[in-house]
């Protein structure tokens, strides 16, 4: 079933940097429990295969106008990523990639899966692959259990398509197609320049969004920029948006702008970010604290503090309807 509702935050937050998997595929994990871990790699035949995983545990605590008085959940949320990939006679890499996730907060079991053709030119991938232009070109993510909300389009593409991805140089082009013929595209540059390293990604995207009343579907078209610099332990990164939704009589202009900052001491990394946007001259506005220890390989303890808070109701159709204060302390292991 296409994914056309702008996805919400999990009711569990967790927070890392993104996977990746052989040569230049993109990691199906599109959620925010993501292993740093170096996966395990063994042959099978002419196959060399990889996997990645996660099990974290954590505590939430919903924070309302009464504070401590809120709902405490603990609960447990694994994933596992496994990638298969050979090489042919005239040198090009066939591959496949499957991830799954099993949420006990929400009692159920997501996957995805792709393939892909990798050769000098770039890969070409096929499957559920809706977030590969977004994890490409995205801000990086919060430290720990931090999540800030809203940081992306409010339209999202279905959840079968196909694209490319070719790295030139220091630019890396991705492009995804859905099943619905909408559409995303998107490029990075990255590079040292002198003692920092500079990131600038952009992207635009044709897609749908489904109210929060699930009432109404509306066309998003949507453009955004990233900018990022990373000097020593810190980094320090900048987005902004553009998305225009249109449809059942309503012609809507949304801004945003994002940023925030990251720095590792010892064993201890932090983060912090913030959010704020207007659409059609409502304000949205988000936070994300997060914090990280790293106990032994693979072992952390994680914390996060996310608030959200939107509500948008126009011709009696509710748009986007947020408003959440979260604290998260979590046990994770990556493997």
């Amino acid at each position: 079933m296409a994914n056309l509702k702008r996805s919400t935050i999990g009711t569990i937050c967790f927070a890392a940097l993104p996977i990746s998997v052989p040569a230049a595929a993109q990691s199906l994990n599109y959620d925010t429990l993501a292993s740093l871990e170096e996966p395990l790699a063994f042959e099978i035949g002419d196959a060399t295969v990889q996997v990645k995983g996660v099990a974290d545990v954590p505590v939430m605590l919903n924070v309302d106008n009464r504070v401590f008085e809120g709902d405490v959940n603990v609960t447990f949320t694994g994933n596992v990523e496994v990638s298969a990939e050979m090489q042919l006679g005239n040198r090009w890499n066939i591959g496949a990639i499957y991830f799954g996730q099993y949420s006990e907060d929400a009692n159920e079991y997501s996957d995805n899966v792709a393939g892909f053709i990798r050769t000098s030119w770039g890969t070409v991938i096929g499957g559920n692959v809706s977030g590969l232009v977004r994890e490409s070109t995205r801000r990086r993510r919060g430290v720990g259990n931090a999540n800030l909300a809203f940081d992306d389009f409010y339209g999202g593409l279905a959840r079968w398509g196909g694209g490319y991805s070719g790295r030139f140089g220091p630019v890396t082009m991705t492009s995804i197609v859905d099943e619905n013929g909408d559409f995303e595209v998107g490029g990075e540059f990255q590079r040292p320049i002198g003692v920092r390293d500079m990131r600038f990604a952009t992207r635009m995207r044709k897609s749908r969004y489904l109210t929060a009343d699930e009432t109404t579907q509306l066309s998003s078209e949507a453009v955004g920029a990233v900018g990022e610099i990373v000097y020593g332990s810190s980094l320090f990164d900048l987005g902004v948006g553009y998305e225009n939704l249109n449809g059942s009589g309503l012609n809507l202009d949304r801004w945003f702008v994002s940023g925030g900052g990251q720095h590792k001491v010892g064993s201890i990394s932090f983060s912090a970010a913030g959010h704020y946007g207007e659409l059609d001259g409502s304000a949205e506005y988000s936070t994300a604290f997060g914090v990280g220890y790293d106990i032994a390989r693979g072992l952390s303890t994680n914390l996060g503090f996310n608030t959200r808070k939107a509500n948008v109701e126009r011709n009696n159709i509710q748009i986007v309807d947020e408003d959440e204060k979260k604290a998260t302390a979590s046990i994770r292991y990556s493997f």
